[in-house]
Protein backbone atom coordinates (compact mmCIF):
# COMPACT_ATOMS: atom_id res chain seq x y z
CA UNK A 1 0.00 0.00 0.00
CA UNK A 2 1.46 3.41 -0.72
CA UNK A 3 1.82 5.76 2.01
CA UNK A 4 -0.25 9.39 2.98
CA UNK A 5 1.21 11.35 -0.25
CA UNK A 6 0.00 14.89 -0.53
CA UNK A 7 -1.80 13.93 -3.85
CA UNK A 8 -3.88 10.95 -1.67
CA UNK A 9 -4.82 14.13 0.49
CA UNK A 10 -5.77 16.00 -2.19
CA UNK A 11 -8.42 13.07 -3.78
CA UNK A 12 -9.42 12.66 -0.36
CA UNK A 13 -10.12 16.73 0.17
CA UNK A 14 -11.69 16.57 -3.73
CA UNK A 15 -14.29 13.69 -2.78
CA UNK A 16 -14.67 15.21 0.33
CA UNK A 17 -16.38 18.40 -0.64
CA UNK A 18 -17.86 16.93 -3.86
CA UNK A 19 -19.77 14.85 -1.71
CA UNK A 20 -20.99 18.21 0.24
CA UNK A 21 -21.46 20.24 -2.91
CA UNK A 22 -23.36 17.59 -4.66
CA UNK A 23 -25.52 17.05 -1.88
CA UNK A 24 -24.93 13.55 -1.51
CA UNK A 25 -24.37 14.16 2.48
CA UNK A 26 -25.40 10.60 3.16
CA UNK A 27 -22.07 9.09 2.25
CA UNK A 28 -20.29 12.12 4.21
CA UNK A 29 -20.10 9.88 7.32
CA UNK A 30 -18.13 7.68 5.29
CA UNK A 31 -15.26 10.09 5.46
CA UNK A 32 -14.17 9.31 8.89
CA UNK A 33 -13.13 6.76 10.63
CA UNK A 34 -15.09 5.73 13.77
CA UNK A 35 -14.82 6.56 16.57
CA UNK A 36 -13.52 10.18 14.49
CA UNK A 37 -13.86 13.90 15.86
CA UNK A 38 -15.36 16.46 13.86
CA UNK A 39 -15.76 20.16 15.29
CA UNK A 40 -16.69 23.40 13.55
CA UNK A 41 -14.89 26.06 15.49
CA UNK A 42 -13.95 29.75 15.73
CA UNK A 43 -10.26 31.08 15.29
CA UNK A 44 -10.62 32.66 18.61
CA UNK A 45 -12.23 29.53 20.33
CA UNK A 46 -9.50 27.68 18.96
CA UNK A 47 -6.66 30.07 19.56
CA UNK A 48 -8.71 30.10 23.27
CA UNK A 49 -7.88 26.06 23.41
CA UNK A 50 -11.57 25.81 23.98
CA UNK A 51 -12.52 22.20 22.38
CA UNK A 52 -16.28 22.57 22.01
CA UNK A 53 -17.60 24.23 19.19
CA UNK A 54 -20.98 25.11 17.29
CA UNK A 55 -20.47 22.02 15.87
CA UNK A 56 -18.69 18.63 17.73
CA UNK A 57 -19.25 15.07 16.84
CA UNK A 58 -17.08 12.19 17.78
CA UNK A 59 -18.38 9.25 16.29
CA UNK A 60 -19.65 8.42 12.95
CA UNK A 61 -23.02 7.65 14.31
CA UNK A 62 -23.10 11.72 15.41
CA UNK A 63 -22.50 12.18 12.09
CA UNK A 64 -24.88 9.72 10.47
CA UNK A 65 -27.52 11.70 12.96
CA UNK A 66 -26.67 14.79 11.62
CA UNK A 67 -27.35 14.28 8.05
CA UNK A 68 -30.49 12.40 8.85
CA UNK A 69 -31.78 15.62 10.84
CA UNK A 70 -31.04 17.98 8.25
CA UNK A 71 -33.12 15.85 5.92
CA UNK A 72 -36.13 15.12 8.57
CA UNK A 73 -36.27 17.69 10.81
CA UNK A 74 -34.63 20.85 10.87
CA UNK A 75 -36.37 23.57 8.91
CA UNK A 76 -33.86 25.90 6.80
CA UNK A 77 -33.61 27.90 3.93
CA UNK A 78 -32.78 25.60 0.83
CA UNK A 79 -29.13 26.29 -0.10
CA UNK A 80 -26.26 24.64 -1.41
CA UNK A 81 -22.64 24.87 -0.80
CA UNK A 82 -19.13 25.44 -3.09
CA UNK A 83 -16.04 24.55 -1.41
CA UNK A 84 -12.63 25.83 -2.94
CA UNK A 85 -9.88 23.97 -1.04
CA UNK A 86 -6.20 25.21 -0.93
CA UNK A 87 -2.85 22.80 -0.91
CA UNK A 88 -2.68 20.97 2.11
CA UNK A 89 0.25 21.44 4.41
CA UNK A 90 1.64 18.28 5.45
CA UNK A 91 2.48 18.83 9.65
CA UNK A 92 3.45 15.71 9.85
CA UNK A 93 3.39 12.34 8.38
CA UNK A 94 4.03 8.72 9.72
CA UNK A 95 3.22 6.59 7.75
CA UNK A 96 -0.16 5.39 8.46
CA UNK A 97 -1.62 8.56 9.78
CA UNK A 98 -0.74 12.49 8.86
CA UNK A 99 -1.39 15.77 10.45
CA UNK A 100 -2.11 18.38 7.84
CA UNK A 101 -3.51 22.23 7.51
CA UNK A 102 -5.34 22.97 4.58
CA UNK A 103 -6.95 26.80 3.75
CA UNK A 104 -10.61 26.40 2.47
CA UNK A 105 -13.90 28.97 1.29
CA UNK A 106 -17.13 27.99 1.34
CA UNK A 107 -19.46 29.68 -1.27
CA UNK A 108 -23.23 29.96 -0.26
CA UNK A 109 -26.06 29.62 -2.76
CA UNK A 110 -29.38 29.97 -2.04
CA UNK A 111 -32.68 28.77 -3.57
CA UNK A 112 -32.92 32.62 -5.12
CA UNK A 113 -29.57 31.94 -6.67
CA UNK A 114 -27.87 34.82 -4.52
CA UNK A 115 -24.44 33.58 -3.45
CA UNK A 116 -22.05 34.81 -0.68
CA UNK A 117 -18.65 33.76 0.67
CA UNK A 118 -20.30 32.01 3.61
CA UNK A 119 -17.16 30.57 5.42
CA UNK A 120 -13.26 30.66 5.65
CA UNK A 121 -10.82 29.15 7.36
CA UNK A 122 -8.78 26.36 7.58
CA UNK A 123 -8.89 22.13 8.18
CA UNK A 124 -7.01 21.02 10.74
CA UNK A 125 -6.77 17.35 10.06
CA UNK A 126 -5.72 13.50 11.23
CA UNK A 127 -5.87 11.44 8.28
CA UNK A 128 -5.45 7.45 8.71
CA UNK A 129 -4.89 5.19 5.87
CA UNK A 130 -7.55 2.70 6.87
CA UNK A 131 -6.85 -0.30 4.22
CA UNK A 132 -6.59 1.13 0.46
CA UNK A 133 -8.55 4.54 1.53
CA UNK A 134 -7.63 7.63 3.68
CA UNK A 135 -10.19 8.52 6.24
CA UNK A 136 -10.96 11.59 8.40
CA UNK A 137 -9.27 10.54 12.03
CA UNK A 138 -10.02 13.76 13.37
CA UNK A 139 -11.04 17.32 11.55
CA UNK A 140 -11.14 20.63 13.02
CA UNK A 141 -12.93 23.19 10.90
CA UNK A 142 -11.59 26.53 12.36
CA UNK A 143 -13.47 29.21 10.61
CA UNK A 144 -11.87 32.54 10.25
CA UNK A 145 -15.07 34.55 11.87
CA UNK A 146 -17.15 33.64 14.89
CA UNK A 147 -19.86 35.07 12.64
CA UNK A 148 -21.88 32.54 11.09
CA UNK A 149 -25.35 34.51 9.75
CA UNK A 150 -27.87 31.66 9.65
CA UNK A 151 -27.99 28.57 10.59
CA UNK A 152 -25.12 26.21 10.30
CA UNK A 153 -26.63 23.57 8.24
CA UNK A 154 -24.32 21.60 5.71
CA UNK A 155 -21.19 20.55 6.92
CA UNK A 156 -18.07 22.28 6.11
Amino acid sequence: MAGITTERILALHAAYTRCIDRNELESWPDFFLDPCLYVVTSAENHRAGFEGGMIYADTRGMLTDRVMSLRDANVYEKQSYRHIVGMPYVIKNGGDEAETETPFMVMRIMHDGKTDVFATGIYLDVVHAAGGDLKFKKRVVVCDSSRIDTLLALPL
